[in-house]
């Protein structure tokens, strides 16, 4: 090991603490330094999971905890077989943070506050002697003859053997044009999790309910998402829209987010099932009001808008419902379309698809197959992952493996 070698890592956030204090375990010879443009690191734990830090998802199989990534499936595959999940868990057991696990397996700190997890990273920072140069963005990037790098901000100027860039995910192509100076591909930046608006759709009304099994479709396409689906003043969000907005990150960028969605509001009952529940509700409750005999775990207010929908009367009972009504309310619950009319992104946990082309990585050490020395972690890889913990998993997994070979 040589005590000569300085590793700068381009970016303070989950990806860059995480490689700066592997690259420091596996080489405490190292000199390592964090470069963060702003005034502040990890603002992006700070505010995940609503000041919680959603740190995993505890998904012990590699393969099924791949599957979570529109983007990176495959190479994630691989990069788990150095550090998955349980690694994730032990690492920061090991450093004192208990962490809790829900029944839905997202994994927050015990704590219930992400400070805990900002805490643990500036303690192993300064433990390990790990320099932090706030206010240093990073202008240009030079590669010299003897395959060092010269970095260069705006007042100073930084030499330096290794650099791990961490810079997380780009709203711009403009915000990469300094990596594509070295010639690595890069594939254009798209939002990932986002909210639909629905400018047009009453249903806005209702907002703050929640329903908390539903299926979502965009019509014309086979994309689909699962889970709680919560109605806002500006449209729709929750787990089932924001799964279904990251696996169709690009398709709906190519409509400019003009689309519609068919919401199936009893997860995934089929129609024969359906109609069985509500012949049995119409012989066992015929006398009793339909807005008052509500056969599915649906909240009573949305009940009472779908049945306006089908022009049936929340006064009307259930033996007075005719035939005609019955399909239409049917094809409702299996199959309600609205109209999406432009997203809302939240800007401070924005996710993108897109970022450096994971062709021009080697995934056993996350270094540049373009330029040796150079290694990337995190957002700024096309990678993303749905809600649940799992982006943050990708920026450790990627995080440790770039730090550990750039301090070989």
């Amino acid at each position: 090991m040589s005590k000569d070698l300085r590793i700068s890592v381009i970016g303070g956030g989950a990806a860059g603490f995480f490689a700066a204090i592997a690259a420091k375990n596996h080489n405490p010879l190292a000199q390592v330094q964090i470069l963060e443009k702003t005034s502040h690191v990890l603002a992006k734990v700070k505010i995940s999971g609503g000041g919680r830090c959603n740190v995993c998802h505890a998904e012990f199989n590699n393969r099924k905890l791949a599957e979570h990534y529109p983007r990176g499936e495959k190479f994630l595959k691989k990069a788990f077989e150095q550090f998955d999940a349980s690694s994730t868990m032990e690492w920061f057991e090991q450093r004192n943070v208990a962490l809790k696990t829900y029944p839905d397996g997202c994994v927050f700190p015990l704590s219930n506050t992400s400070q805990s997890i900002i805490d643990c990273f500036l303690r192993e920072a300064k433990k390990l002697d790990i320099e932090l140069l706030l206010h240093h963005g990073i202008e240009s990037i030079e590669i010299q003859e003897t395959g060092d790098f010269i970095l260069k901000t705006k007042d100073k100027t930084i030499s330096t053997n290794r650099v791990i860039v961490t810079t997380g995910g780009q709203p711009k192509l403009s915000g990469m044009h300094w990596l594509e100076t070295l010639g690595h591909p890069v594939i254009p930046p798209v939002p990932s999790l986002f909210t639909f608006n629905m400018p047009e759709e009453p249903i806005k009304e209702f907002m703050g309910l929640v329903v908390e099994k539903a299926t979502v479709r965009i019509e014309g396409q086979k994309l689909l998402g699962k889970g709680p689906l919560l109605i806002t003043h500006w449209g729709m969000s929750g787990p089932a829209i924001l799964q279904l907005s990251a696996w169709g990150a690009r398709i709906l960028a190519e409509v400019n987010y003009q689309f519609s969605i068919l919401i199936n509001w009893l997860d995934e009952t089929k129609e024969s099932e359906l109609r069985d529940k509500l012949e049995n509700t119409r012989k066992l409750h015929g006398g009793k009001m339909i807005s008052n005999q509500c056969p599915f775990p649906i909240p009573a207010r949305l009940w009472i808008f779908l049945l306006s929908k089908n022009e049936i009367l929340a006064t009307s009972r259930w033996n007075e419902v005719n035939p005609k009504q019955i399909n239409k309310l049917v094809n409702t619950l299996l199959n309600d379309r609205y109209q999406v009319q432009g997203k809302t992104t939240f800007k401070e946990e924005f996710v993108t698809a897109g970022g450096i082309d994971l062709t021009e990585i080697q995934v056993q050490s996350m270094e540049s197959k373009q330029v040796p020395g150079l290694f990337f972690a995190g957002e700024i890889m096309d990678i993303d992952g749905i809600t649940g913990g799992f982006n943050f998993q990708a920026a450790w997994t990627t995080g440790f493996i770039a730090g550990k070979h750039a301090a070989l």
